[in-house]
């Protein structure tokens, strides 16, 4: 059943879903619909992002199961002195107070009082290193339904965001197929009921380190673009790990008697036989059976199935002149 707004289908949604389940499978941290520009942030949402461990994810997990506030690790917040909010973080009052919260809240940051002043300070260093790659993935499980496909592919491989770019597809792959397809952007024959995948093509490395040309407007005959220089890149490409982190793809379970997750905690319907996107198929579904959601651990799922740790230890260092707070 095609989504009512144009959006994916069921099908779709349950193939992105069997993918996710499988990346997880390769010692990845995994993520859904997550923002994939620099310079237009918002033209551009990834299906799939997988976040290779790097030699510091220990570090990083260790601090927290949940995203740090970007905004916070690049602003002046130190581990050295606490600073006050209009010192930590650039952005408007109300926005800097709240992503600090998210920080505080987090575990990164903590809050102290200094002659009245609330100040902020790092509890521990972030762990530059604690990711080694980022892979994306588009999903088209119909080729013959290909939507902007191309377009989206070419805009992946011109701003080289993403360290390696695949296309996912249950489809026959043809040699015309992958003609239309920029060179660096593997292919995956995907099966979502076994689980099994096929490399067609293998992706190439993209320069994720260097300049990116970015496609901001669409004109007719013509498409205006904007060079975004590597220091942007990797501002963006920390964002994009760190959501993920927090993030993870699996959805929360409608409260539905009829939900009966799979092993790996997709949402399954036992009256249609088939994975459901719970906030587009449930709300008006005519065999709901009002419940309480089904007993799923998606948390512990997450931790026993990838690197990612729940609820961390945290950091709990004690440091000099702190008692001045």
């Amino acid at each position: 059943m095609a989504a009512a707004d144009g959006g994916e289908t069921a099908s779709e949604y349950a193939f992105e879903l069997a993918l996710c389940a499988r990346l997880e499978r390769d010692d990845r941290v995994v993520a859904r619909q997550l923002g994939g520009g620099v310079a237009a942030p918002g033209r551009r949402v990834v299906d799939v992002v997988a976040v290779d461990p790097g030699p510091a994810f220990d570090d990083r997990a260790g601090i927290t199961d949940e995203t740090i506030p970007p905004t916070v690790v690049e602003g002046d917040v130190g581990v050295g002195r606490a600073v006050r909010a209009d010192e930590a973080v650039d952005a408007p009052p109300e926005r800097r107070t709240a992503v600090l919260d998210r920080a505080v809240d987090a575990g990164f940051v903590e809050r102290t009082r200094r002659d009245g002043v609330v100040r902020y300070r790092q509890r521990t260093r972030y762990p530059d290193g604690w990711f080694a790659g980022l892979l994306a993935v588009e999903n088209k499980p119909d080729l013959g339904r290909p939507g902007d496909m191309e377009r989206q592919l070419r805009y992946d491989a011109s701003l080289a965001l993403f360290d390696r770019v695949v296309l996912a597809t249950e489809s026959h792959v043809t040699r015309a197929h992958l003609n239309r397809l920029p060179d660096p952007v593997g292919v995956w024959r995907f099966d979502p009921d076994t689980g099994e995948r096929r490399v067609v093509r293998e992706p190439s490395p993209l320069p994720a380190d260097d300049p990116g040309v970015e496609p901001v407007e669409r004109h007719p005959g013509r498409t205006a673009v904007r060079v975004v220089e590597p220091s942007a890149k990797r501002r963006v490409r920390r964002r994009v790990a760190e959501r993920a982190y927090g993030k993870g793809w699996r959805p929360e379970p409608p409260a539905c008697a009829r939900c009966e997750p799979t092993a790996d905690g997709r949402p399954h319907c036992a009256a249609f036989d088939r994975v459901v996107d719970p906030a587009r198929d449930c709300p008006d579904c005519p065999e709901r059976a009002p419940s309480d959601p089904p007993a799923v651990d998606r948390a512990a799922l997450r931790d026993a199935r990838s690197p990612w740790t729940a609820d961390p230890p945290g950091v709990a260092r004690e440091q000099s002149g702190l008692t001045e707070f």
